[in-house]
């Protein structure tokens, strides 16, 4: 295969002695492109003067050249936290009460494709494949082919794919489905979100899916296809192994007492159902009195786009609603909840993962979650614990032997908890080998794998 170049939002840089950052996408990406002499272009994450973007700053690591660039302090607002963050993310959520459109937050998402498109173009060699990646950046192929650009150009999107009524509420979105119809291949997490974007074309009139995932629409013929994306499933197994001697883990093992560990971890975000998770428990509780005293959740939430408002007024609503439950119920020597509000290193966090009975990954709406993947990859295969999932996550589609649940149904939640703490040991291996042999196949290198295999097929 030819050069590939991969065009994201950020771009995760390598440590000193060249290594990936931890993460199923970076590493596999970071194998892709170090196999084909790659580049990775993306924004800096820093901002630049007002009205000055210094060219590209270029390094070369091993196989691989990054090119970044800044941003200015409006275009982040407009690109990122704007039209990106405000529109995008809560509309293809479903969020249709947060999404607020505004005409120059458009401008400016536009204006930041083109800069990218522009800083991009005469890097580009005529064999080059481009791939491009999430909803920061739908308009890139069109405006590269505007260019005249004739490369083979794929876009994975990370997050779901809404309904045709949820997005034909959204005031320009017959300019982001023609922009999608500019790629050579539009991958979705799901078939879900593949039916779901057919339908838009269809009800819209502009086009139809042909059959074999080839799609005709705004005079062109493209592929989309559903790519269900995962961790690097083995080295996850092998990082839960060596976490016993992990001393987070080991302080919170003791400080437990024997109680049970329920743990959820999510970025602050609206779509993972944080607070309906913590009123679950709370239900669950009050539901299960013999309970009190013996179960803990533990909700790790790392901050998230602190600048969008939404998300600073969802930090202060979990905060406060832990504490009441925690002044509701707890007593001097347990605290039903333990609301944790930064990151953990992911060998602490497969550790916890080990210990913890339940994985509570319940989210409104999530394209996939790879939480769920690796709560289930990081248990001891002799004694694992159990998944309850949101059957609004994309990985409820592969992980169906997971307990599923709505998370909209407080009531159905705090039974699942139940049973999963009281599930039989065989039953709980059964449904735990079941996952993971699916995830064992399905791993972050066959994902990067299928979906390059796809783009280049004629």
């Amino acid at each position: 295969m030819s050069r590939l170049i991969v065009v994201s939002n950020r771009v995760p840089l390598p440590d000193k002695n060249g290594n990936p950052p931890p993460g199923g996408l970076a590493i596999a990406l970071h194998s892709a492109l170090q196999k084909h002499n790659g580049l990775w272009m993306g924004w800096s994450g820093k901002q630049s003067a007002e009205t000055y973007i210094p060219p590209l700053s270029s390094q070369r690591i091993g196989n691989i050249e990054y090119a970044l660039t800044d941003l200015t302090k409006k275009d982040i607002a407009e690109y990122y936290n704007g039209f990106a963050n405000r529109v995008l993310w809560p509309t293809f959520h479903c969020r249709l009460d947060l999404s607020e459109y505004a005409r120059s937050e458009m401008s400016g998402y536009y204006r930041v494709n083109r800069l990218f498109t522009d800083l991009l173009m005469p890097l580009i060699e005529p064999d080059d494949i481009i791939w491009v990646h999430d909803y920061h950046l739908i308009p890139l192929a069109e405006e590269l082919r505007i260019r005249g650009c004739a490369n083979r150009i794929g876009f994975f999107l990370h997050i779901p794919w809404p309904p045709a009524d949820i997005l034909f509420a959204m005031p320009v979105y017959d300019v982001i489905l023609r922009g999608l119809s500019s790629y050579d291949l539009v991958g979705f997490h799901t078939r879900y979100d593949l039916d779901n974007f057919a339908e838009c074309l269809r009800r819209e009139g502009a086009g139809e899916l042909l059959g074999n995932d080839l799609c005709r629409a705004y005079g062109r013929v493209f592929r989309c296809g559903a790519f269900p994306i995962s961790i690097d499933t083995a080295e996850f197994e092998r990082v839960a192994g060596d976490a016993a001697n992990d001393p987070l883990v080991a302080r919170t093992k003791a400080s437990l007492g024997g109680s049970d560990l329920v743990i959820g971890v999510d970025r602050l975000d609206y779509s993972k159902g944080i607070t309906q998770r913590i009123d679950a428990f709370h239900r669950f509780l009050q539901m299960n009195t013999m309970r009190m005293g013996r179960t803990t959740l533990l909700q790790v939430t790392p901050t998230s786009r602190s600048n969008v408002p939404e998300y600073a007024a969802m930090q202060k609503a979990v905060a406060e609603l832990a504490g009441r439950v925690n002044g509701e119920l707890g007593t001097v020597d347990w605290s039903p909840v333990r609301y944790i509000n930064q990151s953990l290193g992911r060998q602490s966090l497969a550790g916890l993962y080990r210990i913890a009975k339940v994985g509570l990954v319940t989210p409104l709406r999530d394209g996939m979650n790879l939480v769920a993947k690796e709560y289930v990859a990081a248990q001891r295969p002799e004694d694992p614990g159990v998944l309850i999932l949101s059957r609004f996550a994309g990985a409820a589609r592969e992980l169906d032997s997971a307990l599923l649940v709505n998370p909209y149904d407080l009531d159905s939640m705090a039974s699942a908890i139940e049973v999963a703490l009281s599930m039989p040991h065989d039953a709980r291996v059964e449904r735990w080998q079941a996952m993971m042999e699916k995830l064992r196949a399905n791993d972050i290198f066959h994902w990067c794998r299928s979906f390059l295999d796809t783009l280049m097929r004629d």
